[in-house]
């Protein structure tokens, strides 16, 4: 999919929900987070946008870490959500979607 440049706002305020989403799939390293939500249409993700990010829901005890041994390579730190995560990505969606569709009819109205 060909990303649309969006305004950088608008995705700073979606990427916490979009990481989260992306984990929903299992756990995952941050590199793979990046290209998930390039291939997702967001665009380039820098590393130094998501790990912070990253560290703030583990913080938060949204997501947990865990190291794994690299195939022939170093190890990679892993993150997967955690059920606190879980719930928070059922809200955030929720609470999404309501959003949007408020947009979508001031915009259209």
């Amino acid at each position: 999919m060909t990303a649309t440049s969006y305004p950088a706002d608008w995705l700073r305020g979606l990427l916490t929900t979009c990481v989260l989403k992306t984990l929903e799939k299992g756990p995952t390293y941050g590199y793979a987070i990046i290209t998930q939500l390039a291939e997702a249409g967001l665009g380039d993700i820098k590393g130094g946008t998501l790990y912070p990010l990253l560290n703030r829901l583990e913080d938060r005890g949204l997501v947990e870490v865990q190291w794994r041994e690299g195939d022939g390579g170093p190890g990679r730190k892993y993150f997967f959500l955690t059920d606190a995560g879980t719930q928070e990505l059922a809200t955030l969606t929720v609470t999404w979607q309501t959003f949007s569709t408020t947009v979508t009819t001031h915009l259209t109205h």
